[in-house]
């Protein structure tokens, strides 16, 4: 049977965001060549994680050395090298992450398979894998077909795919022994530093009010800084908006910024263009406001809003102070 293997991405002891939208993608891929998914799960003392993953994919491989407790990615490659020797798998997601980045490109030399990185969009056309990636700094989107191997690897883009929700029943976990042995001194873990945000995280907001170059200019900023802060929300905004230095690089929504999945997006005056909507589709509710009936936004807003953003926002604003 077909078998696509995810790798689970996991710090301090908790499952990252990432491991979930894998399962999500390995799962659909799994379905789609009637095939099977397994979560691969490697660190130390991580018995309450393994039963995490039993309860979102059927099937979880357990290594289990003091070696991986933390991530090291020479030590990460000798044991994904043993399992895909032992079990040969048709395919192997992991993150586009510091982890994959790091991982990914020696193990798919050192097991001659096809790579593709940063991918935001996976299917087979009968037994190749066909991937999407942004290129060109997200201005193209490529369609790529890998080449025929006994096995490929992909890295997915963070905030891409949906996640894998809870399943009714626990999958198994199975336990396989390690095959590290010596200790490495060429690579070794030190500690973990997170990097200071100079601003709110937009990725991780759950009301987005976003502004495209149809608001004009940087003189309307203040109009929507106030409805974002009344809903509770944060400002975020499109390329252009970047490019004239409205707002800093962090705002960014798209391919070549961030990739974000609210609740709530509210779109002002964004023409809708695929590097924009692809980073957003992981919303659950798209409003969009443009004068522009044809503006492609229209096509992926669950509400929609043909008219000057300058008679709505108001309106907006007040309708929101009344409910309060």
């Amino acid at each position: 049977m077909t078998e696509i293997f995810a790798l689970v991405e996991h710090r301090q002891g908790k499952i990252r965001e990432i491991t979930y939208e894998i399962l999500g993608c390995g799962e659909r891929l799994a379905k789609e060549k009637g095939g099977s998914l397994t979560a691969i799960l490697l660190g130390f003392e991580i018995n309450d994680l393994a039963e995490e993953m039993a309860m979102r994919t059927p099937r979880v491989l357990v290594v289990e050395d003091e070696k991986l407790k933390d991530f090291n990615s020479i030590y990460y490659q000798r044991v994904l090298s043993s399992l895909f020797s032992k079990y040969q798998p048709l395919l192997l997601l992991m993150g586009h992450t510091a982890y994959g980045m790091e991982l990914a490109p020696s193990l798919s030399v050192e097991l001659d398979l096809p790579l593709a990185t940063d991918c935001i969009g996976l299917s087979f056309e009968g037994e190749r894998l066909k991937v999407l990636r942004s290129i060109y700094g997200g201005k193209v989107i490529a369609h790529m077909i890998l080449k025929e191997a006994k096995g490929c690897m992909v890295t997915l883009r963070p905030g891409t795919f949906a996640p894998k929700l809870l399943e009714e029943e626990k999958g198994g976990i199975m336990i396989e022994p390690s095959p590290l042995q010596e200790v490495t001194d060429r690579k070794r873990f030190l500690q973990y530093i997170e990097a200071p945000l100079s601003g709110e995280d937009i990725s991780q907001a759950e009301i987005l009010v976003s502004v495209g170059q149809g608001i004009g200019g940087p003189e309307h900023l203040p109009m929507f800084e106030e409805l974002a802060k009344i809903l509770g929300g944060t400002i975020s905004c499109s390329r252009p908006v970047v490019d004239r230095n409205w707002l800093p690089k962090e705002r960014q929504v798209g391919i070549s910024g961030k990739t974000v999945k609210p609740k709530i997006y509210i779109a002002v005056g964004i023409s809708g263009a695929f590097q924009h909507v692809t980073a957003i589709k992981g919303a659950e509710t798209i409003i969009a406001i443009n004068k522009d009936p044809r503006a492609p936004i229209f096509s992926v807003a669950d509400y929609g809003i043909v008219d000057d953003f300058q008679k709505v926002i108001p309106l907006l604003k007040e309708k929101i102070k009344g409910m309060e």
